[in-house]
């Protein structure tokens, strides 16, 4: 099974970091209103950057490291 650390970028500009073991299907949930509490309220969104992860352990890892970064950071590696 594939893990995966991903950034959405809300309809405010702020951005968002999870993992899945389906992007896909989880970006129709946080669309569809049923992903996280902190996208509901800033729909539509798009994922921009996503990372394929060993396994579930390094998934949630790397997106608290992911998180920790500042905002220039974190568009750096969205580019």
């Amino acid at each position: 099974m594939a893990f995966f650390c991903y950034i959405l970028e809300c309809s405010d500009g702020t951005y968002y970091t999870g993992w899945t073991t389906e992007p896909e299907r989880r970006l129709r949930q946080h669309n569809g209103g049923t992903g996280a509490r902190y996208t509901r309220s800033r729909l539509p969104v798009r994922m921009v950057y996503v990372e394929e992860c060993l396994d579930r352990t390094k998934a949630m890892k790397r997106e608290r490291a992911i998180k920790a970064l500042s905002r220039s950071r974190k568009e750096k590696l969205i580019s």
